[in-house]
């Protein structure tokens, strides 16, 4: 998995179907940019960590729908296990 180290974490690269449905709402395209680098990191791996197609399609369509009712990070997730600390 490809991936940026920053002080908040590994952030993720934005998959292009992730990308597309995001760029395809416009409330979902602000919640996006209004949130933290580590929300849209917790996302993208939520999204990416399907191990089936019909499973990440439906992350896809869910997170999009979370994130228009108000919600900043996936629920009910243990988080990214690719998150570090940086001391």
């Amino acid at each position: 998995m490809t991936r940026e180290e920053t002080a908040s974490g590994a952030l993720h690269r934005m998959p292009a179907d992730l990308r597309k449905a995001i760029e395809s709402d416009p409330i979902v395209k602000d919640v996006w940019a209004d949130i933290t680098p580590l929300a849209r990191n917790e996302w993208i791996c939520w999204v990416t960590s399907a191990k089936k197609d019909e499973t990440r399609n439906r992350r896809i369509t869910v997170g999009l729908d979370k994130m228009r009712k108000g919600m900043r990070r996936p629920c009910c997730w243990a988080g990214c296990p690719h998150r570090f600390t940086v001391k």
